[in-house]
């Protein structure tokens, strides 16, 4: 599983990817995590605000922050 967060490192993207990160240990599951700060990789994806969650390269979210148990629920 590849999982891209996207933003330009504001506290939101922050805690987005650290919230992936306590999701998937919760999980005991692994993954690939990448950040993509630069903006025309991010607008390549079509979203309109950030951060945004990227798994397998779709879309799965953007503009929030889900809680850990959010993200273990879309992460299944």
């Amino acid at each position: 599983m590849i999982i891209k967060v996207l933003g330009s490192g504001c506290s939101n993207c922050k805690k987005l990817e650290k919230n992936v990160i306590e999701a998937l240990k919760a999980m005991n599951k692994e993954a690939t995590i990448e950040k993509v700060t630069e903006m025309k990789d991010i607008m390549s994806y079509n979203i309109l605000s950030t951060p945004a969650l990227v798994v397998d390269g779709k879309v799965l979210f953007s503009g929030q922050v889900p809680s850990t148990k959010k993200l273990q629920e879309l992460l299944k």
